[in-house]
């Protein structure tokens, strides 16, 4: 059976299409990390919309992750995920394993989804200098491209 009224609506994801400076959702979603792990979820928001500028932002309070894509839905119109742990943050890739790798950040194997249709990588980042990195910047810029190019027309 599924739930239905304050329970649907706290696992439900928040939209965000206003951009970097509405952060409140995203801050607070990350509160529970360490301040490290908070900085360097902070660190990948802003290189994702530093690349794409336009980014729709979801962040899931609940689950304390975020994704970014052309539009809100997860699976269709989202490119990247980010889910914070003990130690790192994970930023994800739907379509990881579709996307050029020639400084191979993501690993040659992941996970499937929605009936096989993903090819999702993703990869850790510990550091703030890893987020840092060109190869990083051009994976982001990669991804994004890649959704633009499954859904012409929505971006």
């Amino acid at each position: 059976m599924r739930a239905k009224g304050p329970a649907m609506a706290q696992a439900a994801g928040i939209v965000n299409r206003d951009g970097p400076a509405n952060d409140e959702t995203f801050t607070e979603a990350m509160s529970a990390s360490a301040e490290e792990i908070q900085q360097l979820a902070a660190a990948v928001r802003d290189l994702i919309f530093e690349v794409l500028p336009e980014a729709v932002e979801v962040v899931w309070p609940k689950q304390r992750s975020a994704g970014w894509g052309i539009g809100p839905k997860k699976f269709t119109e989202q490119f990247a995920y980010l889910m914070p742990f003990k130690g790192h943050v994970t930023l994800g890739f739907y379509h990881g394993g579709d996307l050029p790798d020639p400084d191979g950040l993501l690993p040659d194997a992941g996970g499937k989804q929605v009936s096989g249709t993903l090819s999702m990588r993703s990869l850790k980042l510990s550091r703030l200098d890893d987020v840092g990195q060109p190869a990083l910047r051009s994976m982001i810029a990669a991804a994004a491209r890649h959704q633009g190019t499954l859904h012409p027309g929505t971006a």
